[in-house]
């Protein structure tokens, strides 16, 4: 039987990388969709983006943990979905992520341990390699679980990045704070 994520946080090596943690990075297709495109006859690109992800996201940032989103593909979607994520660094068109990382780091004053870098594919690997957690979802290729520190539970697209979102909060002990005016507000309407 696989352990739960609160045992995998109890565990030194996920726990010291999760605390060190001030960036998650996202790649889009796959990571924070299901990875499926729907092109319609016009040429438009349509994507669906899960609320439990996006507030996910929001609660991070809350927490003061940077989100930014490297991507190969381009898409005015993604920079809408960015934009009311609080994504602060955007980068679509990426054909090469390293080098797009490379820039991140170097616009966030950040270092590569730093950072989490979530993926679903062998082109997200030169990133994951570098960074200081490396986080797949369950349907990437084998080569991809290969390196990554921790797999998610949930599917791409359906709650992988909140669950992420919740690790790090969980790990750097600003869940619970971030969590309390929903639970105060609950107790006010009961």
């Amino acid at each position: 039987m696989s352990p739960t994520v609160l045992e995998l946080l109890q565990t030194d090596d996920l726990h010291g990388r999760l605390i060190n943690i001030k960036m998650l990075v996202l790649d889009v297709d796959g990571v924070m969709t299901d990875g499926g495109l729907t092109i319609g006859d016009d040429g438009q690109e349509y994507k669906t983006f899960h609320s439990h992800d996006g507030l996910g996201m929001k609660l991070l940032k809350s927490t003061g943990v940077q989100l930014a989103i490297i991507t190969g593909r381009t898409s005015n979607v993604v920079k809408q979905r960015a934009e009311s994520t609080g994504v602060a660094h955007f980068y679509q068109g990426a054909d090469d992520k390293l080098e797009a990382f490379h820039a991140l780091l170097a616009a966030s004053n950040l270092q590569a341990h730093e950072c989490a870098f979530m993926g679903d594919d062998v082109v997200d690997l030169p990133p994951m390699l570098r960074c200081g957690l490396a986080i797949a979802v369950p349907a990437s290729p084998p080569l991809v679980l290969q390196y990554a520190h921790y797999v998610t539970e949930k599917s791409g697209g359906r709650g992988a990045v909140r669950e992420v979102c919740e690790m790090i909060m969980q790990a750097q002990g600003t869940y619970d704070a971030t969590m309390a005016p929903f639970l105060s507000q609950a107790k006010i309407s009961n």
